[in-house]
């Protein structure tokens, strides 16, 4: 093991005092901290618009409060000793090549991506009998630069959090089938437990980093829906087709019609390619739920199943892959909690020999008391030194693997994809089921008919009637099918998709996981074999008597 410069000695009396005062805070919970280090948010002004920053693989800075500490530990080349050009694995290392997402964030359609400066509005319809007590809402400055523009224009639009959901129900309507990113939850219980301000500012944060997530995904990045969101002046209106109240009372008001009159009772082409659970059209529903039914519970066979086996294999290991990653978050929390109370306990020791410092060096007579409170010194500079390093592991630690909760947060993306391909082969059993039905009725007429000298006007005109209804059935259901196909092609490209980055992102955060540790395990050996060798004079006094005996 190298050694380093032993750390100079602090003096006698106001070293004390700010020894014990030195801060010895350690990372918080890795859940509530993870999204903290996330390296689109790592700048230092949450006001001022930025650019996606590059997450250097090895750099490691410490805090200021550290700055007696040790040197900062090296890049991940210098740590392997690979490095190039380096004497030594403790020399300052240049930074290396961007991380993954930094990448996919420079290829993004935009430059620019902020979200700033919350203001507290009030309700535009708002009105209430004790001043000052009208409902209020939080808007934010959305900030964004498009990339290739030659004038660069910066676009600035002020948006609140239901235009942020609102934008989440048209991405989810558009890109069925894509992994979209998941928007940041409503957290009703934090908002009303946490201080306003650190809500606001987590928020702010939150919604920023989804912003990013968005303009990375290479099919909504270049989106209208996107660029609508962030360069259309004025507020969002919110469309009657996320409105969940307005479609359900629609469907319950046509849904009389339907069954008595036989209005509208074959979706319509562009309603068959959303989900039936939308509400509009009831009598949709309950045909899916009735498929459903006798295809899970009755054991009949669908006209249509699904047949990709390539696709049902991934969906199987996609399963896996998400109680692996449930496993090992859970044991990165426990890592975190692990560092976090040995960085307290280090610096809580530091603060113990502090104190005792302080009594032999105020009740020192003989040469031997002040050699003792010197080495005393040492051991509590050195484990006030490892107690900070601790913190700053943890916060290395952190950053790194929250990759696992970022793709564990993916996972709720990838259900919903299964979730709207599900939906799809739904419809298009449901409409190739009533083919069938109509078909069968209609030949049931033509039998009934044909025993009526003459024909039955009736049932001819029924079944003219049932013919027109097959067309249009057969419109929708080719509608339907070609929906299905297309949300089959996207999942088949975003497992492509995630399985390269899966491989980039987890590569990252080994490489990065391991420099950490191994660096900041140097660095309290180090230390601790500094005050080891300033201290061996008890040794060898210990070998002496052993040896005198």
């Amino acid at each position: 093991m190298m050694s380093s410069t032993p750390p100079p000695e602090p003096p006698a009396g106001a070293g004390d005092d700010d020894m014990e005062s030195l801060p010895l805070a350690a990372a918080s919970d890795y859940a509530s901290v993870a999204s903290t280090f996330d390296p689109l948010l790592s700048s230092a002004s949450a006001a001022s618009p930025r650019s996606p920053p590059s997450r250097a693989a090895g750099a490691f800075t410490l805090s200021p409060t550290s700055s007696s500490s040790f040197v900062d530990p090296p890049s991940y080349a210098d740590a392997t000793g690979a490095g190039a050009g380096s004497s030594s694995p403790r020399s300052a290392s240049s930074p290396s090549s961007s991380s993954p997402r930094s990448a996919r964030a420079a290829a993004s359609e935009y430059a620019l991506l902020a979200v700033s400066d919350p203001e507290t509005e009030a309700e535009p319809a708002a009105t209430s009998l004790v001043p000052g007590s009208a409902p209020t809402y939080v808007s934010y400055l959305v900030t964004s630069v498009r990339r290739g523009d030659p004038t660069q224009r910066r676009h600035a639009v002020r948006r609140r959090f239901r235009d942020f959901v609102t934008l989440a129900d048209r991405l989810a309507e558009a890109f069925r089938g894509h992994f979209v990113p998941p928007r940041p939850d409503k957290n009703t219980v934090e908002s009303q437990v946490m201080q306003k301000d650190e809500f606001v500012a987590q928020r702010r944060a939150a919604l920023e980093r989804y912003l990013w997530r968005l303009a990375e995904h290479p099919a909504i990045g270049p989106s209208d829906e996107l660029r609508v969101f962030l360069q259309a002046e004025g507020k969002m209106p919110l469309p009657g087709s996320t409105d969940v109240a307005s479609r359900m009372l629609d469907g319950a008001a046509r849904l009389p019609r339907q069954l008595i009159a036989g209005e509208e009772a074959v979706a319509a082409p562009q309603d068959v390619v959303q989900p039936a659970k939308g509400g509009r059209d009831l009598l949709r529903i309950f045909k899916e739920l009735k498929q459903s039914v006798v295809t899970d519970w009755g054991g009949v066979k669908p006209p249509l199943v699904e047949e990709d086996r390539e696709f049902l294999e991934k969906k199987v290991k996609m399963q896996e892959w998400e109680q692996q990653l449930t496993s090992a978050s859970q044991q990165a929390e426990a890592l975190v909690k692990a560092q976090q109370d040995m960085g307290e306990t280090m610096g809580a020791l530091g603060l113990a020999f502090v104190r005792l410092t302080k009594l032999e060096t105020e009740e020192a007579m003989y040469d031997s008391q002040r050699i003792r409170a010197a080495d005393s010194r040492r051991v509590a500079t050195a484990a006030v030194k490892t107690s900070r390093a601790c913190r700053d592991l943890n916060a290395q630690t952190v950053k790194y693997l929250d990759t696992l909760h970022e793709h564990l947060s993916i996972m709720l993306s990838v259900h919903t994809a299964f979730s709207d391909r599900a939906s799809a082969l739904l419809t298009v059993q449901t409409l190739m089921s009533d083919l069938a039905s109509l078909q069968s009725r209609i030949e049931k007429l033509e039998a009934a008919s044909s025993k009526i000298f003459g024909g039955d006007r009736a049932r001819i005109r029924k079944v003219e009637e049932l013919r027109e209804t097959i067309r249009a059935t057969e419109d929708a259901k080719f509608c339907a099918l070609r929906e299905y196909d297309r949300i089959k092609e996207n999942n088949r490209s975003e497992l492509q998709r995630l399985d390269r980055e899966r491989k980039e992102d987890f590569l990252m955060m080994l490489k990065g996981f391991v420099t950490s540790q191994v660096a900041y395990a140097e660095k309290i050996v180090d230390g601790w074999e500094t005050v080891a060798e300033e201290t061996s004079g008890y040794a060898r006094g210990s070998d002496n008597a052993i040896l005198g005996s």
